[in-house]
């Protein structure tokens, strides 16, 4: 029987902080068993070693145990407890869960028409649960975006950019350094009717032009390093969304990126979503 390289984590007491260290290693997935104890499944049993020898020395509070996990369909039975997530007008769902007509009508009458987006669970690729992804399309409907040109860095799932195309964005450009983020994208991409440009490609290599709106959901580290090539991507007016990062994280983050000023700010737990812009778009 197949086996998964996993980590045990027991006196668990930061979680939010330990999900954000997390993003450095190749997770599949977490299964939050108790308050506190968490089984992290890993890619490869490389990184799971690698995260069972890093990790303690940031935690020395929490107890971690590598183990091998056999499978037993244990993916398939822990995301079949997934249902559909509203974000404002966005109702992003796993195909079991789809909002029926009735409820989609009654959602209407609330207000304007509900957009859905159905996205299937897959490993290391989530629906829109995680409260970044959440802050993200919180923000990105803050903006007109109709007939924009749009690009979502580290697009995953593809969630951000189909949730663009919705709102009307006339090109949207999704890349990943993923192989399996971007076949997992361009499968949902499909799966939702949008039309999307999506690459496998390193930001830090890539041409682009400049784009009306930049989305970028990475780890602190991550827009830490990309600070210079991302604020390059903007467009003297344009809106840039940051997210995947902790309030920690926060000063250093934003002091990375001098060029632009905080414009909008929320925080769900620990996860911050910033969104920036040059001063020259306020003269």
């Amino acid at each position: 029987m197949r086996t998964w390289p996993a980590v045990d984590v027991h006196r668990l007491s930061e979680p939010d902080l330990l999900q954000a260290a997390l993003t450095d290693f190749d997770v599949a997935a977490i299964d939050e068993r108790t308050d506190d104890s968490w089984r992290v499944f890993f890619l490869t049993a490389d990184a799971r070693d690698r995260a069972a020898e890093v990790l303690p020395q940031s935690f020395p509070a929490m107890q971690f145990e590598a183990v091998d996990v056999p499978d037993e369909d244990w993916a398939a039975r822990s995301q079949a407890a997934l249902r559909a997530v509203t974000v404002g007008n966005i109702v992003v769902a796993p195909p079991w869960d789809v909002p029926t007509s009735d409820q989609l009508t009654a959602m209407t009458r609330r207000g304007a028409k509900p957009q859905v987006i159905v996205i299937q669970p897959s490993m290391g690729f989530g629906t829109g649960h995680h409260p970044t992804t959440r802050l993200c399309l919180s923000a990105l409907q803050q903006f007109n975006v109709k007939g924009g040109t749009i690009i979502d860095v580290g697009t995953g799932s593809g969630v951000l950019a189909i949730a663009a195309h919705r709102l009307g964005a006339a090109r949207v450009i999704a890349i990943d350094d993923d192989p399996d983020a971007i076949a997992a994208a361009c499968e949902n991409a499909q799966r939702n009717g949008a039309t999307i440009d999506t690459r496998v490609a390193d930001l830090r290599h890539i041409a682009l032009s400049r784009f009306d709106l930049v989305l970028a959901n990475l780890t602190g580290g991550l827009l830490m390093q990309s600070a210079g090539r991302l604020q390059d991507l903007t467009t003297p007016r344009g809106p840039m969304i940051l997210s995947g990062f902790t309030r920690e994280e926060e000063p250093a983050v934003l002091a990375a990126f001098p060029r632009l000023v905080t414009v909008d700010r929320v925080q769900e737990d620990e996860w911050v979503c910033v969104t920036l812009q040059r001063e020259t778009a306020f003269q």
